[in-house]
């Protein structure tokens, strides 16, 4: 197992750049009437993920990083709502669809293992 010394070494914040930076792509090939709405949203949502993951693991103590882990899941259930209304109107295809939404699924699991782990110190710190 390797040593977590900084937010870069975690793999769930690795996971989220690699979908944030994938749906920055993936997003502009949607309708240009989009770009101020669900563009826009999208592309929020998605980069919220590891900015909240990176921000949390700055934070000094263990109650304020779960804080921001539980802030990345949310924007994870966000932007899986997302895709389901670019999916409905067919801005994206049902195979990436179903791979994203893969993804996001497995990234939440981790980030609740993650919490999980965390909680447990919290317990053992008090």
């Amino acid at each position: 197992m390797s040593t977590i010394t900084t937010y870069r070494d975690l793999e769930v914040w690795k996971e989220g750049v690699n979908i944030s930076t994938e749906i920055y792509s993936i997003t502009q090939s949607f309708p240009k009437s989009e770009i101020y709405g669900l563009v826009s949203q999208i592309r929020r949502s998605a980069i919220s993920i590891p900015l909240n993951i990176a921000e949390g693991h700055g934070r000094k103590s263990t109650k304020s990083y779960i804080s921001f882990l539980n802030i990345a899941r949310g924007s994870i259930n966000e932007l899986e709502t997302c895709f389901i209304i670019a999916f409905n109107l067919k801005y994206i295809n049902g195979k990436y669809y179903n791979e994203l939404m893969d993804r996001l699924n497995t990234l939440s699991k981790r980030l609740n293992s993650l919490v999980l782990s965390l909680n447990k110190k919290l317990v053992t710190e008090s």
